[in-house]
């Protein structure tokens, strides 16, 4: 709390009169984040010069440039320190599929991508997300959370379109 009260350049006192505990400004965070990814994603649905294999590398890759500084991989610590934060980016991660789905099955329906089960590609990519979480590989490996993100979804994406 000092330091973010250090960098908004305001008394920790004062942060608290908005947020009466550190989970519940962590809780705050989560909902903030996340929606920003949200908002990301939907620039990506909106953008027509985007082919749907395109949209669903962005989508699968969505993080808007404004968090490119956070360093997720000490997300890790999440679900031994506060379980309840951990709780619910596990439920953020696990809703608000409905656009990858929709683009998914666009490109099944176009050909583009192969028929698949959308249950197992999306249960790939959360719990690949969720033991970035959980366990410290990215940090023991010295790989960023955006080239782990990128490395993933290649390699999904390169399991799934027809060439």
């Amino acid at each position: 709390m000092d330091d973010i009260a250090r960098n908004l350049g305001i008394s920790k006192k004062t942060i608290y009169t908005v947020f009466r505990t550190k989970e519940q400004l962590f809780l705050t965070m989560v909902d903030y984040i996340f929606d920003g990814i949200k908002i990301s994603e939907q620039q990506v649905m909106d953008n027509e010069k985007l082919t749907v294999v395109e949209k669903i590398r962005k989508i699968f890759k969505v993080m808007p440039e404004t968090y490119s500084e956070i360093d997720f991989r000490q997300l890790y610590q999440l679900k031994g320190k506060y379980p309840k934060i951990y709780k619910k980016v596990e439920k953020r991660l696990e809703t608000g599929w409905e656009n990858t789905i929709a683009l998914l099955e666009q490109g099944m329906k176009q050909g583009v991508i192969r028929k698949i089960h959308i249950p197992i590609v999306k249960m790939m990519l959360e719990s690949t997300l969720e033991q970035f979480f959980q366990r410290d590989i990215l940090v023991k490996n010295q790989i960023s959370y955006q080239e782990a993100l990128d490395e993933v979804v290649d390699i999904l994406m390169e399991g799934i379109v027809i060439v």
